[in-house]
């Protein structure tokens, strides 16, 4: 199995420049906001690795929460993404295949210079996740191409017959194909061992790192209880409608594909209180993407390919990037409605969110409140990539299950039955 990676570059631009570089960033697209795959700047598509990617200029568009001594921190350039393999392998393959478009991007930062060595001016600003997810740890992008061309083959002509004798057929005809070089099933590549090792260590470090904090937990629970409400019950909300012209250039760059990106940015609550708190919560929501949400859902939410949360500003804000399947509406309708209480452990530390109690009740259940606080904080993505434009998260799980016919060998019955439904 080959586990993913993610890699994200952050660095300031430099004054006077953001106007020429969102003029390049829209030369990337073919649509606003989605990236051209062939685009001669950063040819996204050439990168059989890649999964999602983005660029965008972070900004604080939230910052006079703060009060009106706030100033806004200076706006950034960040390039993020999702690969296959180690993010280190990636960003070498970049810099060799995309150095020369990669320089006219980075050229827009203070402190790039033009003899900077890419790969060391990159790792140097690496700003890695506190937490991450993937959909499907070890589904790569060419497991999804191979899988699609599959799906496609099987649905482009009847199976009749008996589910077995129709199964007999499908494998004749696909096996007829590859012996002509066509539909290929690449096996899955070996697990690396480091991988393997550190996630083997992280899934027994810490619980136990937990168990021996317990006693300790117990015993401040009651006081961290009680400073919490108090927090909680003077806390400020900040919910205003978003201005219209905000709303219409996010709009913009939506719904030009069955999935969407989402790029949103906040502050976090002054105090150390609430920063160790959002750490110990973020930390908690790492160890359940890591080792129980790795099949095809965040908690009971199925439609995120991939995810990350990152601190920024010496985790004074916090920024939330996701790639997911529907519209923006139905996307924050099904965290709502199934784990509201999760986007409130985590959003609940950021200045402004509905009010809650005892971080869990409340907050984004006051729906109309909880939709303008993050479609304010929500910040346009100038360039968006996907390697498999109008596959959803569901389309892949059911091309993996059509895999099991040619793979499985003899099936029962009644899943070969509702695995041929999907054709």
């Amino acid at each position: 199995m080959t586990p993913q990676d993610n890699f994200m570059v952050l660095a300031p631009i430099a004054e006077g420049r953001r106007g020429d570089l969102e003029t390049l960033l829209a030369s990337m697209t073919d649509r606003p906001g989605r990236a051209d795959p062939a685009n001669p700047v950063l040819p996204f598509g050439a990168f059989d690795r890649l999964h999602v990617a983005r660029l965008l200029v972070l900004e604080d568009l939230a910052y006079a929460d703060l009060g009106e001594a706030a100033t806004p921190p200076p706006p950034m350039l960040a390039f993020l993404g999702d690969c296959d393999g180690d993010a280190e392998s990636f960003r070498r393959d970049l810099a060799a295949r995309a150095g020369d478009g990669l320089r006219r991007l980075f050229a827009h930062c203070s402190d790039f210079t033009a003899d900077a060595d890419l790969v060391d001016w990159m790792r140097a600003h690496e700003t890695p996740p506190a937490t991450a997810y993937v959909n499907w740890v070890g589904r790569t992008v060419r497991q999804v191409r191979e899988e699609a061309a599959l799906a496609s083959f099987l649905r482009a002509r009847p199976w009749p017959g008996p589910p077995q004798e129709a199964r007999k057929s499908i494998v004749a005809a696909v096996q007829a194909e590859q012996a002509q070089g066509r539909l290929p099933l690449s096996p899955a590549a070996a697990t690396p061992l480091g991988w393997t090792l550190r996630r083997l260590a992280d899934l027994v470090l810490a619980p136990l790192v937990l168990l021996l904090l317990t006693p300790f937990l117990i015993l401040i629970a009651p006081f961290y209880l009680l400073h919490l409400r108090k927090l909680e019950e003077t806390d400020a909300e900040f919910t205003p409608r978003p201005a219209p012209a905000h709303v219409a250039a996010l709009a913009r760059i939506e719904d030009h594909d069955a999935s969407n990106q989402f790029s949103a940015y906040g502050n976090v609550k002054p105090g150390a209180f609430r920063l160790l708190t959002l750490i110990f919560l973020l930390r908690l929501v790492q160890y359940t993407t890591r080792h129980i949400f790795t099949r095809g859902r965040l908690a009971r939410v199925p439609t995120i390919h991939f995810a990350r949360w990152v601190f920024t500003d010496d985790k004074r804000r916090l920024f939330f990037a996701s790639n997911y399947d529907g519209s923006l509406d139905a996307y924050m309708d099904d965290f709502i409605n199934k784990v509201a209480y999760g986007l409130n452990l985590v959003f609940s530390n950021g200045v402004g969110y509905p009010r809650c109690r005892y971080l869990f009740i409340g907050g984004a259940k006051n729906e109309q409140k909880f939709k303008n606080y993050i479609r304010k904080r929500q910040l346009p993505t100038q360039v968006w990539y996907k390697a498999y434009p109008n596959l959803t998260a569901h389309d892949l799980a059911c091309h993996s299950q059509l895999r099991r016919l040619i793979e499985d060998g003899p099936m029962r019955d009644e899943d070969l039955v509702a695995t041929l439904r999907l054709l």
